[in-house]
């Protein structure tokens, strides 16, 4: 091949590759699609625990509020208004504070507890020789008298009979006489009980005492409301407690759950079976029942 050939082959070589490389480049690519873009999805905000004082018993005691959550909806819990006769349900307050500070994100979006775990620590005091936060271990060796030693304030008041509903001064307590004080909120734990209710102004108020197996409905003056009726049920079915719409074994005057009642709160008194375990399990889903009732 002489070297015009040569130069006319090569010629055409180059034509053809830069003709195939043209038409690959040419070619129209498939279109891809974008990732989509993160989402960033904000996490439920995580509930606040605070403790505050709200006010103090008649020797100088503190009775404290722990509040968990964030939301609009307020739920009361209030343990040891009968001081050292019904320690155990002080013991379950407590015993509930550290189950939601533990696990704060089980109280749903909309929703504030409030919990006072012991509003007669000086009915405490005087029976068990305790202050403050407790365990059931603590009070093994004290006996509950049927005097009920410890029941009452240091001014010898039953606290659950010194809130402005059916008041009387001369009160009773399973046939024998109690004071229910001078006048309605004479006693500064009952003040300031009603003090930390009107500021908060709660949907629902539970009350525990012992003992008696039963959740018990409220009312002031009237029938008793369709949200309480719901509430016990609810807390009793789930803590496997019986239901008992009024109590009626005596006359109670100047009850706590009652004046609640008479606000409009859906109010009930939570009666453990014993004096002698707090029956955490069993309370903690009343509690979760109750907060199921009003998440949104």
């Amino acid at each position: 091949m002489n070297g015009s050939a040569k130069i006319l082959v090569g010629t055409i070589i180059l034509l053809v590759v830069a003709g195939l490389l043209f038409l690959t480049l040419s070619k129209k690519q498939p279109e891809t699609t974008p990732e989509p873009a993160p989402v960033n999805e904000a996490p439920a905000p995580t509930p606040t625990t605070t403790v505050s004082v709200i006010g103090k018993s008649v020797e100088g005691r503190e009775i404290e509020s722990h509040v968990i959550g964030n939301g609009d909806t307020d739920l009361l819990f209030i343990g040891g208004i009968h001081g050292g006769y019904e320690w155990n349900s002080a013991e379950l307050a407590y015993e509930i504070i550290d189950y939601f500070d533990a696990n704060p994100n089980e109280v749903p979006e909309n929703i504030t507890i409030h919990i006072i775990p012991n509003l007669n620590p000086d009915g405490l005091h005087l029976a068990t020789g305790l202050e403050g936060k407790f365990t059931g271990t603590d009070v093994t060796s004290y006996e509950m008298h049927e005097t009920g030693e410890g029941r009452f304030n240091s001014n010898d008041v039953d606290l659950n009979r010194n809130f402005d509903c059916r008041w009387d001064p001369d009160s009773t307590w399973r046939g024998r006489a109690v004071s229910g004080g001078t006048e309605p909120f004479s006693e500064p734990e009952a003040a300031a009980i009603r003090d930390y209710v009107l500021a908060i102004n709660p949907v629902v108020g539970v009350v525990w005492h012992s003992r008696a197996n039963n959740v018990y409905g409220s009312e002031c003056g009237g029938e008793v409301a369709e949200n309480t009726l719901a509430l016990m049920n609810a807390y009793a079915e789930a803590a496997d407690y019986g239901k008992v719409p009024i109590f009626d074994a005596y006359i109670v005057t100047g009850a706590l759950e009652d004046w609640m009642a008479g606000r409009g709160i859906a109010s009930v008194s939570v009666e453990l079976e014993t004096r002698t375990d707090s029956e955490f399990e069993r309370n903690l889903r009343g509690v979760k029942a109750a907060l199921e009732l009003y998440r949104k």
